[in-house]
Protein backbone atom coordinates (compact mmCIF):
# COMPACT_ATOMS: atom_id res chain seq x y z
CA UNK A 1 0.00 0.00 0.00
CA UNK A 2 1.32 3.45 -0.91
CA UNK A 3 0.12 6.39 0.88
CA UNK A 4 0.23 10.07 0.03
CA UNK A 5 -0.69 13.28 2.06
CA UNK A 6 -0.20 16.74 -0.03
CA UNK A 7 -0.28 19.12 2.61
CA UNK A 8 1.19 21.78 0.27
CA UNK A 9 -1.46 20.85 -1.87
CA UNK A 10 -3.64 23.13 -0.05
CA UNK A 11 -1.48 25.78 1.05
CA UNK A 12 -0.44 27.19 -2.13
CA UNK A 13 -2.78 27.69 -5.75
CA UNK A 14 0.00 26.31 -7.67
CA UNK A 15 0.08 22.91 -6.76
CA UNK A 16 -3.78 21.85 -7.68
CA UNK A 17 -4.02 19.65 -10.31
CA UNK A 18 -7.27 20.32 -12.03
CA UNK A 19 -9.82 18.06 -14.24
CA UNK A 20 -10.16 20.53 -16.57
CA UNK A 21 -9.23 23.80 -16.42
CA UNK A 22 -10.43 25.75 -19.05
CA UNK A 23 -7.75 26.12 -22.07
CA UNK A 24 -7.00 29.38 -22.68
CA UNK A 25 -9.14 31.05 -25.59
CA UNK A 26 -6.96 33.18 -28.66
CA UNK A 27 -9.10 36.24 -27.15
CA UNK A 28 -7.53 35.46 -23.13
CA UNK A 29 -4.23 34.67 -24.32
CA UNK A 30 -4.03 38.23 -26.51
CA UNK A 31 -5.36 39.96 -23.73
CA UNK A 32 -3.14 38.75 -21.30
CA UNK A 33 -0.10 39.57 -23.57
CA UNK A 34 -1.07 43.27 -24.25
CA UNK A 35 -1.93 46.29 -22.20
CA UNK A 36 -5.60 45.45 -20.32
CA UNK A 37 -8.61 46.71 -21.50
CA UNK A 38 -11.33 48.27 -20.07
CA UNK A 39 -14.70 45.27 -19.81
CA UNK A 40 -18.63 46.38 -19.19
CA UNK A 41 -18.39 44.30 -15.90
CA UNK A 42 -15.05 42.70 -14.13
CA UNK A 43 -16.03 39.89 -11.67
CA UNK A 44 -14.00 39.23 -8.59
CA UNK A 45 -14.29 35.65 -7.70
CA UNK A 46 -14.95 32.81 -9.85
CA UNK A 47 -17.14 30.56 -7.78
CA UNK A 48 -20.44 29.18 -9.48
CA UNK A 49 -22.80 31.94 -8.59
CA UNK A 50 -20.21 34.69 -10.05
CA UNK A 51 -19.67 32.67 -12.95
CA UNK A 52 -23.37 32.19 -13.59
CA UNK A 53 -23.91 36.07 -13.08
CA UNK A 54 -21.13 36.52 -15.97
CA UNK A 55 -22.63 34.09 -18.08
CA UNK A 56 -25.95 36.22 -17.65
CA UNK A 57 -24.14 39.59 -18.78
CA UNK A 58 -22.19 37.88 -21.73
CA UNK A 59 -24.96 36.73 -23.00
CA UNK A 60 -26.86 40.43 -22.77
CA UNK A 61 -23.77 41.24 -25.24
CA UNK A 62 -21.70 42.74 -22.62
CA UNK A 63 -18.00 42.16 -22.74
CA UNK A 64 -17.39 40.26 -18.89
CA UNK A 65 -13.74 39.74 -17.61
CA UNK A 66 -13.72 37.18 -14.63
CA UNK A 67 -11.05 37.19 -12.15
CA UNK A 68 -10.09 34.35 -9.77
CA UNK A 69 -7.39 33.98 -7.76
CA UNK A 70 -6.72 30.25 -7.11
CA UNK A 71 -5.24 28.22 -10.15
CA UNK A 72 -8.47 26.81 -11.49
CA UNK A 73 -12.27 28.50 -10.85
CA UNK A 74 -15.36 26.98 -9.70
CA UNK A 75 -14.46 28.02 -5.80
CA UNK A 76 -16.77 24.99 -3.92
CA UNK A 77 -17.50 23.42 -6.97
CA UNK A 78 -14.68 22.12 -8.17
CA UNK A 79 -13.02 18.74 -9.27
CA UNK A 80 -9.55 17.50 -8.96
CA UNK A 81 -6.93 14.57 -9.86
CA UNK A 82 -5.18 15.37 -5.87
CA UNK A 83 -5.29 11.62 -4.88
CA UNK A 84 -3.93 9.40 -7.66
CA UNK A 85 -3.99 9.65 -11.57
CA UNK A 86 -7.51 9.19 -12.54
CA UNK A 87 -9.12 10.12 -9.25
CA UNK A 88 -11.48 12.54 -10.05
CA UNK A 89 -12.03 14.01 -6.59
CA UNK A 90 -14.62 16.98 -5.70
CA UNK A 91 -12.52 19.47 -3.64
CA UNK A 92 -16.03 20.33 -1.85
CA UNK A 93 -19.28 20.27 -2.87
CA UNK A 94 -20.39 16.84 -4.75
CA UNK A 95 -24.66 16.91 -4.82
CA UNK A 96 -26.42 19.67 -7.69
CA UNK A 97 -29.81 19.16 -6.12
CA UNK A 98 -30.42 22.66 -5.91
CA UNK A 99 -28.94 23.29 -9.25
CA UNK A 100 -31.02 21.61 -10.55
CA UNK A 101 -34.26 23.29 -10.26
CA UNK A 102 -32.51 27.01 -11.42
CA UNK A 103 -34.37 28.05 -14.03
CA UNK A 104 -30.73 28.39 -15.49
CA UNK A 105 -30.55 25.06 -16.38
CA UNK A 106 -34.69 23.59 -16.00
CA UNK A 107 -35.39 25.96 -18.48
CA UNK A 108 -32.18 26.60 -20.36
CA UNK A 109 -31.79 29.90 -20.11
CA UNK A 110 -27.84 29.26 -19.43
CA UNK A 111 -27.34 26.32 -22.43
CA UNK A 112 -24.81 24.46 -19.99
CA UNK A 113 -25.88 21.26 -21.51
CA UNK A 114 -23.36 22.57 -25.06
CA UNK A 115 -20.74 23.02 -23.01
CA UNK A 116 -20.58 19.63 -21.02
CA UNK A 117 -22.80 19.89 -17.64
CA UNK A 118 -24.61 16.48 -17.57
CA UNK A 119 -26.76 15.31 -14.25
CA UNK A 120 -26.65 11.63 -13.21
CA UNK A 121 -30.01 10.79 -10.59
CA UNK A 122 -28.98 7.84 -8.92
CA UNK A 123 -31.67 5.79 -8.21
CA UNK A 124 -30.05 4.91 -4.46
CA UNK A 125 -30.17 8.44 -2.94
CA UNK A 126 -28.67 7.66 0.38
CA UNK A 127 -28.17 5.16 2.92
CA UNK A 128 -27.81 5.08 6.52
CA UNK A 129 -25.57 1.90 8.58
CA UNK A 130 -25.64 1.24 11.37
CA UNK A 131 -23.02 -1.02 13.68
CA UNK A 132 -25.70 -3.12 15.32
CA UNK A 133 -26.11 -4.04 11.57
CA UNK A 134 -29.46 -2.44 11.16
CA UNK A 135 -29.35 0.12 7.99
CA UNK A 136 -31.85 2.40 6.17
CA UNK A 137 -31.67 3.46 2.43
CA UNK A 138 -33.62 6.28 0.56
CA UNK A 139 -34.75 5.32 -3.26
CA UNK A 140 -35.81 8.21 -5.73
CA UNK A 141 -39.48 8.33 -5.80
CA UNK A 142 -40.23 5.34 -4.40
CA UNK A 143 -41.39 5.99 -0.74
CA UNK A 144 -42.37 2.79 -0.67
CA UNK A 145 -39.61 0.79 -0.83
CA UNK A 146 -37.63 3.21 1.31
CA UNK A 147 -40.11 2.07 3.87
CA UNK A 148 -39.62 -1.08 3.68
CA UNK A 149 -36.75 -0.90 4.72
CA UNK A 150 -37.38 1.37 7.63
CA UNK A 151 -40.12 -1.73 8.89
CA UNK A 152 -37.10 -3.38 9.68
CA UNK A 153 -36.51 -1.50 12.32
CA UNK A 154 -39.56 -0.31 13.30
CA UNK A 155 -43.10 -1.00 11.47
CA UNK A 156 -44.71 1.85 13.05
CA UNK A 157 -42.02 4.27 12.13
CA UNK A 158 -42.53 2.96 7.88
CA UNK A 159 -46.29 3.60 8.47
CA UNK A 160 -45.46 7.10 9.66
CA UNK A 161 -43.55 7.63 7.15
CA UNK A 162 -45.75 6.46 4.72
CA UNK A 163 -48.37 8.67 5.85
CA UNK A 164 -46.14 12.08 6.68
CA UNK A 165 -44.95 11.56 3.14
CA UNK A 166 -47.91 11.71 1.34
CA UNK A 167 -48.91 14.40 3.61
CA UNK A 168 -45.94 16.43 2.50
CA UNK A 169 -46.86 15.88 -0.73
CA UNK A 170 -50.34 17.20 -0.61
CA UNK A 171 -49.10 20.36 0.90
CA UNK A 172 -46.97 21.14 -2.30
CA UNK A 173 -49.44 20.53 -4.63
CA UNK A 174 -51.99 22.55 -2.69
CA UNK A 175 -51.55 26.56 -4.36
CA UNK A 176 -49.43 29.01 -2.88
CA UNK A 177 -51.89 31.13 -0.72
CA UNK A 178 -53.60 28.00 0.84
CA UNK A 179 -50.84 26.42 1.98
CA UNK A 180 -49.97 28.21 5.11
CA UNK A 181 -53.93 27.97 6.65
CA UNK A 182 -53.93 23.87 6.05
CA UNK A 183 -53.87 20.94 8.19
CA UNK A 184 -50.54 20.30 6.48
CA UNK A 185 -49.12 23.23 6.77
CA UNK A 186 -49.75 24.20 10.11
CA UNK A 187 -48.06 20.85 11.34
CA UNK A 188 -45.33 20.96 9.21
CA UNK A 189 -44.98 25.07 9.96
CA UNK A 190 -45.02 24.10 13.82
CA UNK A 191 -42.76 20.87 13.56
CA UNK A 192 -40.43 23.03 11.41
CA UNK A 193 -40.33 25.51 14.02
CA UNK A 194 -38.81 22.70 16.60
CA UNK A 195 -34.97 21.25 16.77
CA UNK A 196 -34.28 18.92 14.75
CA UNK A 197 -33.77 16.50 17.67
CA UNK A 198 -36.86 17.21 19.67
CA UNK A 199 -39.09 16.99 16.18
CA UNK A 200 -37.61 13.61 15.47
CA UNK A 201 -38.14 12.11 18.91
CA UNK A 202 -41.83 13.26 18.39
CA UNK A 203 -42.01 11.59 15.14
CA UNK A 204 -39.97 8.44 15.03
CA UNK A 205 -40.20 5.44 17.48
CA UNK A 206 -36.83 4.05 16.28
CA UNK A 207 -33.47 5.97 17.02
CA UNK A 208 -32.49 4.54 14.22
CA UNK A 209 -34.61 6.70 12.33
CA UNK A 210 -33.95 10.00 14.50
CA UNK A 211 -30.42 9.66 14.01
CA UNK A 212 -30.92 8.99 10.27
CA UNK A 213 -32.82 12.14 9.66
CA UNK A 214 -30.19 14.47 11.94
CA UNK A 215 -27.32 13.12 9.99
CA UNK A 216 -28.79 13.63 6.77
CA UNK A 217 -30.39 17.00 7.47
CA UNK A 218 -26.55 18.03 8.73
CA UNK A 219 -25.59 18.03 5.09
CA UNK A 220 -26.60 21.54 5.13
CA UNK A 221 -24.01 21.92 8.15
CA UNK A 222 -26.41 23.15 10.70
CA UNK A 223 -26.61 21.16 13.74
CA UNK A 224 -30.39 19.74 14.50
CA UNK A 225 -30.07 20.14 17.91
CA UNK A 226 -30.60 24.32 17.32
CA UNK A 227 -34.27 25.76 17.18
CA UNK A 228 -35.36 26.09 13.70
CA UNK A 229 -33.89 22.90 12.45
CA UNK A 230 -36.87 20.83 12.69
CA UNK A 231 -37.01 19.77 8.89
CA UNK A 232 -33.96 17.52 9.30
CA UNK A 233 -36.55 15.19 11.17
CA UNK A 234 -37.87 14.63 7.73
CA UNK A 235 -34.96 14.53 5.88
CA UNK A 236 -35.47 11.30 4.35
CA UNK A 237 -38.86 12.23 2.93
CA UNK A 238 -37.23 15.49 1.30
CA UNK A 239 -34.46 13.10 -0.34
CA UNK A 240 -36.78 10.81 -2.32
CA UNK A 241 -36.56 13.56 -5.14
CA UNK A 242 -33.04 12.64 -5.70
CA UNK A 243 -29.42 14.13 -5.13
CA UNK A 244 -28.06 14.20 -8.62
CA UNK A 245 -24.17 14.69 -9.42
CA UNK A 246 -22.74 15.96 -12.22
CA UNK A 247 -20.85 13.23 -14.68
CA UNK A 248 -17.38 13.92 -14.76
CA UNK A 249 -17.46 15.77 -11.13
CA UNK A 250 -18.82 18.76 -9.22
CA UNK A 251 -16.68 21.12 -10.91
CA UNK A 252 -18.02 20.05 -14.56
CA UNK A 253 -20.38 23.25 -13.32
CA UNK A 254 -17.52 25.67 -13.20
CA UNK A 255 -15.94 24.63 -16.58
CA UNK A 256 -19.08 24.63 -18.46
CA UNK A 257 -20.29 28.03 -17.04
CA UNK A 258 -16.32 29.54 -17.85
CA UNK A 259 -16.77 27.46 -21.65
CA UNK A 260 -19.91 29.37 -22.09
CA UNK A 261 -18.49 32.67 -21.13
CA UNK A 262 -15.85 32.35 -23.47
CA UNK A 263 -17.98 31.50 -26.30
CA UNK A 264 -19.81 34.98 -25.08
CA UNK A 265 -16.36 36.79 -26.17
CA UNK A 266 -15.93 36.97 -22.13
CA UNK A 267 -12.34 36.40 -20.97
CA UNK A 268 -11.31 34.04 -17.37
CA UNK A 269 -8.22 34.69 -16.07
CA UNK A 270 -6.68 32.73 -12.88
CA UNK A 271 -4.06 33.43 -10.49
CA UNK A 272 -5.22 37.01 -10.18
CA UNK A 273 -6.04 37.13 -6.66
CA UNK A 274 -7.53 40.53 -5.92
CA UNK A 275 -6.28 43.14 -3.26
CA UNK A 276 -8.31 46.19 -3.44
CA UNK A 277 -10.94 48.08 -5.16
CA UNK A 278 -10.75 51.16 -7.49
CA UNK A 279 -12.79 53.94 -6.51
CA UNK A 280 -13.06 56.94 -8.60
CA UNK A 281 -15.05 59.76 -7.83
CA UNK A 282 -17.38 57.62 -5.03
CA UNK A 283 -17.93 54.71 -7.53
CA UNK A 284 -16.22 51.27 -7.61
CA UNK A 285 -14.22 51.57 -10.88
CA UNK A 286 -12.47 48.11 -11.26
CA UNK A 287 -10.34 46.24 -9.28
CA UNK A 288 -6.53 46.05 -8.85
CA UNK A 289 -5.16 42.47 -8.32
CA UNK A 290 -1.85 41.28 -5.95
CA UNK A 291 0.52 41.81 -8.78
CA UNK A 292 -0.32 45.26 -9.37
CA UNK A 293 -2.29 44.70 -12.84
CA UNK A 294 -5.99 46.52 -12.89
CA UNK A 295 -8.91 45.88 -14.61
CA UNK A 296 -11.72 48.35 -15.41
CA UNK A 297 -14.81 48.26 -15.95
CA UNK A 298 -17.47 50.51 -17.36
CA UNK A 299 -20.98 49.48 -16.07
CA UNK A 300 -20.08 47.85 -12.73
CA UNK A 301 -17.92 45.30 -11.11
CA UNK A 302 -19.43 41.94 -9.25
CA UNK A 303 -17.99 40.48 -5.98
CA UNK A 304 -17.73 36.75 -4.48
CA UNK A 305 -15.32 37.86 -2.20
CA UNK A 306 -16.35 37.18 0.99
CA UNK A 307 -18.14 39.96 2.57
CA UNK A 308 -15.37 40.27 5.67
CA UNK A 309 -12.66 40.45 3.21
CA UNK A 310 -14.15 42.92 0.47
CA UNK A 311 -14.63 45.53 3.29
CA UNK A 312 -11.32 45.68 3.57
CA UNK A 313 -10.37 46.77 0.36
CA UNK A 314 -11.69 50.36 0.42
CA UNK A 315 -12.24 52.78 2.88
CA UNK A 316 -14.48 51.80 5.50
CA UNK A 317 -16.18 55.16 5.28
CA UNK A 318 -17.24 54.20 2.08
CA UNK A 319 -19.61 51.19 2.99
CA UNK A 320 -22.21 52.90 5.44
CA UNK A 321 -23.07 52.04 8.83
CA UNK A 322 -26.17 50.19 7.79
CA UNK A 323 -23.74 47.35 5.81
CA UNK A 324 -20.70 47.40 8.07
CA UNK A 325 -23.23 46.93 11.23
CA UNK A 326 -24.11 43.74 8.84
CA UNK A 327 -20.50 42.75 8.57
CA UNK A 328 -19.63 43.21 12.31
CA UNK A 329 -22.76 40.63 13.97
CA UNK A 330 -21.39 38.15 10.96
CA UNK A 331 -21.71 34.43 12.17
CA UNK A 332 -20.18 31.38 10.03
CA UNK A 333 -21.34 27.99 10.53
CA UNK A 334 -19.59 25.53 11.85
CA UNK A 335 -16.39 24.79 9.85
CA UNK A 336 -16.21 21.72 7.34
CA UNK A 337 -13.45 19.03 6.94
CA UNK A 338 -13.49 17.08 3.74
CA UNK A 339 -10.94 13.67 3.94
CA UNK A 340 -10.16 12.03 0.74
CA UNK A 341 -9.25 8.69 -0.27
CA UNK A 342 -8.26 6.95 -2.69
CA UNK A 343 -9.46 3.00 -2.57
CA UNK A 344 -8.46 -0.13 -4.28
CA UNK A 345 -12.21 -0.99 -4.51
CA UNK A 346 -15.42 0.55 -4.19
CA UNK A 347 -17.47 0.72 -1.26
CA UNK A 348 -20.03 -1.58 -0.16
CA UNK A 349 -22.64 -1.83 1.95
CA UNK A 350 -24.86 -4.20 3.54
CA UNK A 351 -28.51 -3.40 2.56
CA UNK A 352 -31.63 -4.44 4.42
CA UNK A 353 -32.74 -6.56 1.76
CA UNK A 354 -29.95 -8.69 1.44
CA UNK A 355 -26.48 -8.62 -0.20
CA UNK A 356 -25.07 -5.36 -0.68
CA UNK A 357 -25.72 -2.25 -2.38
CA UNK A 358 -23.28 0.75 -3.63
CA UNK A 359 -24.57 4.06 -2.91
CA UNK A 360 -23.58 7.53 -4.20
CA UNK A 361 -24.00 8.96 -0.52
CA UNK A 362 -24.22 7.31 3.00
CA UNK A 363 -24.35 9.23 6.28
CA UNK A 364 -23.39 7.86 9.77
CA UNK A 365 -24.68 8.73 12.96
CA UNK A 366 -25.37 5.98 15.93
CA UNK A 367 -27.10 7.82 18.62
CA UNK A 368 -29.76 10.92 18.02
CA UNK A 369 -28.17 12.61 21.31
CA UNK A 370 -24.62 12.75 19.79
CA UNK A 371 -26.12 15.64 17.68
CA UNK A 372 -25.35 17.98 20.59
CA UNK A 373 -21.43 17.62 20.37
CA UNK A 374 -21.26 19.52 17.72
CA UNK A 375 -22.27 22.96 19.27
CA UNK A 376 -20.52 22.20 22.68
CA UNK A 377 -17.39 21.03 20.46
CA UNK A 378 -17.96 24.79 18.76
CA UNK A 379 -17.60 26.65 22.32
CA UNK A 380 -15.41 24.76 23.64
CA UNK A 381 -12.42 24.36 20.72
CA UNK A 382 -12.51 20.51 21.36
CA UNK A 383 -13.05 17.16 19.51
CA UNK A 384 -14.95 14.63 21.23
CA UNK A 385 -15.42 12.78 17.89
CA UNK A 386 -16.92 9.00 19.07
CA UNK A 387 -19.69 9.71 17.05
CA UNK A 388 -19.90 12.54 15.02
CA UNK A 389 -22.65 12.99 12.17
CA UNK A 390 -20.92 11.71 8.99
CA UNK A 391 -21.53 12.11 5.17
CA UNK A 392 -20.14 9.64 3.16
CA UNK A 393 -19.73 10.60 -0.56
CA UNK A 394 -18.51 8.13 -3.03
CA UNK A 395 -20.02 9.26 -6.60
CA UNK A 396 -17.71 7.05 -8.34
CA UNK A 397 -19.93 3.87 -7.29
CA UNK A 398 -22.46 5.68 -9.58
CA UNK A 399 -20.02 7.53 -12.01
CA UNK A 400 -17.72 5.49 -13.61
CA UNK A 401 -15.78 8.51 -15.08
CA UNK A 402 -14.59 9.49 -11.83
CA UNK A 403 -11.79 6.60 -10.73
CA UNK A 404 -10.40 3.94 -12.73
CA UNK A 405 -12.31 0.66 -13.77
CA UNK A 406 -12.25 -1.44 -10.23
CA UNK A 407 -11.13 1.46 -8.03
CA UNK A 408 -13.05 3.46 -5.59
CA UNK A 409 -12.67 6.49 -3.79
CA UNK A 410 -14.42 8.24 -1.03
CA UNK A 411 -14.76 11.43 0.73
CA UNK A 412 -15.69 11.84 4.26
CA UNK A 413 -17.16 15.17 5.34
CA UNK A 414 -18.66 17.11 8.14
CA UNK A 415 -18.17 19.74 10.84
CA UNK A 416 -15.89 20.56 13.46
CA UNK A 417 -14.27 23.50 15.28
CA UNK A 418 -12.48 26.31 13.51
CA UNK A 419 -11.07 27.85 16.36
CA UNK A 420 -9.41 24.91 18.41
CA UNK A 421 -8.19 26.24 21.91
CA UNK A 422 -4.95 25.42 21.18
CA UNK A 423 -5.68 27.80 18.03
CA UNK A 424 -7.09 26.99 14.19
CA UNK A 425 -3.31 26.24 13.18
CA UNK A 426 -2.93 23.22 15.58
CA UNK A 427 -5.18 21.48 12.47
CA UNK A 428 -2.21 20.88 11.29
CA UNK A 429 -0.79 18.69 13.95
CA UNK A 430 -3.97 16.51 14.50
CA UNK A 431 -5.65 16.44 11.62
CA UNK A 432 -3.48 12.55 10.59
CA UNK A 433 -4.56 11.47 14.05
CA UNK A 434 -8.65 13.00 13.34
CA UNK A 435 -8.47 11.43 9.93
CA UNK A 436 -7.25 8.31 11.02
CA UNK A 437 -9.86 7.91 13.95
CA UNK A 438 -13.14 8.54 11.43
CA UNK A 439 -11.88 6.43 8.95
CA UNK A 440 -11.89 3.13 11.30
CA UNK A 441 -15.05 4.32 12.28
CA UNK A 442 -16.16 4.78 8.34
CA UNK A 443 -14.90 1.08 7.65
CA UNK A 444 -16.77 -0.53 10.44
CA UNK A 445 -20.07 0.46 8.36
CA UNK A 446 -18.91 -0.80 5.41
CA UNK A 447 -19.11 -4.72 4.62
CA UNK A 448 -15.69 -4.63 2.40
CA UNK A 449 -13.71 -2.04 2.93
CA UNK A 450 -10.24 -2.24 5.31
CA UNK A 451 -7.06 0.71 5.81
CA UNK A 452 -4.99 -1.85 3.45
CA UNK A 453 -6.75 -1.04 0.59
CA UNK A 454 -6.42 3.00 0.62
CA UNK A 455 -3.94 4.05 -2.36
CA UNK A 456 -3.36 7.63 -1.33
CA UNK A 457 -5.52 10.41 0.91
CA UNK A 458 -5.84 14.19 0.82
CA UNK A 459 -6.78 15.78 3.77
CA UNK A 460 -8.72 18.92 4.55
CA UNK A 461 -9.55 20.12 7.87
CA UNK A 462 -11.74 23.11 8.52
CA UNK A 463 -8.37 25.26 8.20
CA UNK A 464 -7.13 24.25 4.90
CA UNK A 465 -10.74 24.51 3.50
CA UNK A 466 -10.27 28.22 3.86
CA UNK A 467 -6.46 28.41 2.56
CA UNK A 468 -8.65 26.43 -0.24
CA UNK A 469 -11.02 29.19 -0.81
CA UNK A 470 -10.53 32.33 0.83
CA UNK A 471 -14.13 33.12 0.69
CA UNK A 472 -14.84 30.16 2.98
CA UNK A 473 -14.34 32.12 5.99
CA UNK A 474 -13.38 30.40 8.72
CA UNK A 475 -13.67 27.20 7.03
CA UNK A 476 -17.75 27.39 6.63
CA UNK A 477 -18.26 26.52 3.13
CA UNK A 478 -22.01 28.19 2.83
CA UNK A 479 -20.23 31.48 4.47
CA UNK A 480 -23.00 32.37 6.79
CA UNK A 481 -25.05 31.06 9.33
CA UNK A 482 -28.37 30.22 7.78
CA UNK A 483 -30.34 30.21 10.64
CA UNK A 484 -29.64 33.35 10.83
CA UNK A 485 -31.23 35.98 9.06
CA UNK A 486 -28.00 37.49 7.89
CA UNK A 487 -27.26 38.28 4.58
CA UNK A 488 -25.33 41.05 2.24
CA UNK A 489 -27.40 42.90 -0.19
CA UNK A 490 -26.67 42.23 -4.27
CA UNK A 491 -26.83 46.20 -4.83
CA UNK A 492 -24.02 47.17 -2.31
CA UNK A 493 -23.67 50.64 -0.56
CA UNK A 494 -20.69 51.74 -3.18
CA UNK A 495 -22.15 52.84 -6.54
CA UNK A 496 -20.95 50.11 -8.78
CA UNK A 497 -20.22 47.44 -6.75
CA UNK A 498 -22.61 44.30 -6.19
CA UNK A 499 -22.18 41.22 -4.26
CA UNK A 500 -23.20 37.45 -5.25
CA UNK A 501 -22.34 34.07 -3.63
CA UNK A 502 -22.65 32.71 -0.40
CA UNK A 503 -22.83 35.89 1.75
CA UNK A 504 -26.15 36.78 -0.15
CA UNK A 505 -29.54 35.66 0.36
CA UNK A 506 -30.18 32.33 -1.33
CA UNK A 507 -26.93 31.30 0.61
CA UNK A 508 -24.34 29.20 -0.24
CA UNK A 509 -24.55 25.27 -1.82
CA UNK A 510 -24.58 24.25 -4.88
CA UNK A 511 -27.97 26.16 -5.86
CA UNK A 512 -27.09 28.99 -8.39
CA UNK A 513 -29.41 31.02 -7.09
CA UNK A 514 -27.73 34.08 -6.06
CA UNK A 515 -25.82 34.24 -9.23
CA UNK A 516 -29.01 34.38 -10.77
CA UNK A 517 -30.42 36.88 -8.44
CA UNK A 518 -27.66 39.03 -8.74
CA UNK A 519 -27.47 38.87 -12.64
CA UNK A 520 -31.16 40.04 -12.31
CA UNK A 521 -30.24 43.47 -10.16
CA UNK A 522 -27.52 44.13 -12.31
CA UNK A 523 -29.64 44.08 -15.65
CA UNK A 524 -31.70 45.69 -14.62
CA UNK A 525 -30.10 48.49 -13.90
CA UNK A 526 -28.15 48.65 -16.92
CA UNK A 527 -32.16 48.43 -18.55
CA UNK A 528 -32.63 44.77 -19.10
CA UNK A 529 -34.73 42.34 -17.60
CA UNK A 530 -33.63 38.46 -17.01
CA UNK A 531 -36.65 37.38 -18.58
CA UNK A 532 -35.49 39.44 -21.99
CA UNK A 533 -31.69 38.12 -21.70
CA UNK A 534 -32.52 34.79 -21.28
CA UNK A 535 -35.09 34.33 -24.12
CA UNK A 536 -32.06 34.66 -26.41
CA UNK A 537 -30.20 32.20 -28.32
CA UNK A 538 -27.15 31.46 -26.58
CA UNK A 539 -23.60 30.11 -29.03
CA UNK A 540 -23.28 26.85 -28.89
CA UNK A 541 -19.45 25.03 -28.03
Amino acid sequence: MTSTTRREFIKTASALAPLALIPASARAQRFAQAAPEQFDYVIAGAGHNSLLCAAYLAKAGNSVLVVEGRAMIGGGVKTAEVLLPGFRQDLCSSVHSGFSRNPAYTDNEIDLRSFGYELIDPEIVAHYPFLDGASLTVYRDDPERTAQTIAKVSRKDSQTFRELTASREKLQQMPAAQRASSREGLFFGRLYELSGYDAGRQIWESPHMQAANLTGGHFGGVAGNDLGTGSQAVTMIGQLGGRPIPRGGSGMLSVALGRFIEAHDGVVMTGKPVARLLIERGRCAGIECSDGSRYRARKGVVSTIHIKHLIEMAPRELWGDELLDIVDIWQPEHAMFAFNFALSEQPRYHSSEGGTITPCEAAILERPESIFALNEDQARGELNIDDYPLQIVHCSNVDPTRTPAGFGAVKIEGTMPYALKEGPEHWDVIKEQVADKLLTQYMAHTSNLTKDKVLAKVLMSPLDIERMNPAMWRGSVHQRLRTFDNYTPYRLPLPGLYQTGGCTEGGGSVTGRPGRAAAAVVLEDDGKTLAEVAAMRSRRS
